[in-house]
């Protein structure tokens, strides 16, 4: 909503997105009476993958529709967080892998002769955040304080902010509007959510989290409409139910006596 209609520019949009994340998480954890480490929870790589995460997709939501975005955004944490669970041992049963098939044969579709295709600048920023993404969530896999490191990563994530104040020499646009947005974005569904989802992270393989998330796409999809008045193509509709029908076999195990 802000950065379609120009309303910020997508590093002022980052810049309070990260820096009222950081600033809420801060407080919450002040009056939680929690003390973390930096040694032993968040880090200065996770704070980076989360920064590159969080400037990519601003740059390319410019260009790109909520739900194309979302659909090329998780595709890319797909590839990232399954081949990471491969390499670290993961075994998924065969229907994981045939609703893993499913929900990635749904964003392809995105792809398909007579498709739009998304702006390519928009859709390759948009990658470079889906593997940054990847990346936090699977490290977010090690960590046993979802508060604790959730705040050291927005903290560390607002020092390469300083650095990207520094360095930046376009034009800022900042209306009322795109502000509260921003800190709307950084404060509330970032900030607050990332903590829930390093919480679940917990309690799920990295190929399973992977999974999940697939739903995202869906979810912003409806937002879009609902929201921000863009409109629902046959080609859309069919690729979300696929993508959630694939979730839904994907998460359905035969549950056998052990």
């Amino acid at each position: 909503m802000a950065l379609r209609d120009g309303e910020i520019d997508p590093a002022s949009f980052t810049i309070l997105r990260l820096g009222s994340g950081a600033l809420v998480l801060l407080v919450i954890r002040r009056l939680a009476n929690r003390t973390s480490t930096t040694g032993r929870h968040g880090s200065w790589l996770s704070a980076l993958c989360l920064f590159v995460y969080a400037l990519s997709f601003s740059y390319a939501y410019v260009s790109l529709s909520t739900g194309v975005g979302a659909l090329i955004l998780f595709g890319f944490v797909q590839a990232t967080m399954i081949t990471s669970g491969l390499l670290s041992g993961d075994r998924p049963v065969i229907s994981e892998w045939v609703g893993w098939l499913i929900a990635i044969a749904g964003i392809a579709m995105l792809l398909l002769p007579g498709a739009d295709k998304p702006d390519l600048s928009g859709a390759l920023m948009m990658a470079v955040s889906g593997i940054a993404w990847g990346l936090y969530s699977v490290r977010g896999r090690t960590e046993s304080n979802a508060l604790g490191a959730t705040t050291t990563n927005f903290t560390f994530a607002f020092v390469f902010v300083l650095v990207l104040l520094l360095l930046e020499t376009g034009s800022t646009e900042i209306s009322r509007q795109g502000a509260v947005l921003a800190i709307t974005s950084g404060a509330i569904t970032s900030g607050l959510g990332y903590v829930l989802w390093y919480r679940a992270l917990e309690y799920l393989t990295a190929i399973r989290a992977a999974l999940l998330q697939l739903s995202v796409p869906v979810i912003a999809t409806l937002g879009g409409i609902f929201l921000l008045a863009e409109p629902l193509s046959l080609q859309m509709l069919v690729s979300s139910a696929m993508v959630l029908g694939g979730i839904g076999l994907a998460l359905v195990k035969s549950r056998e006596p052990e």
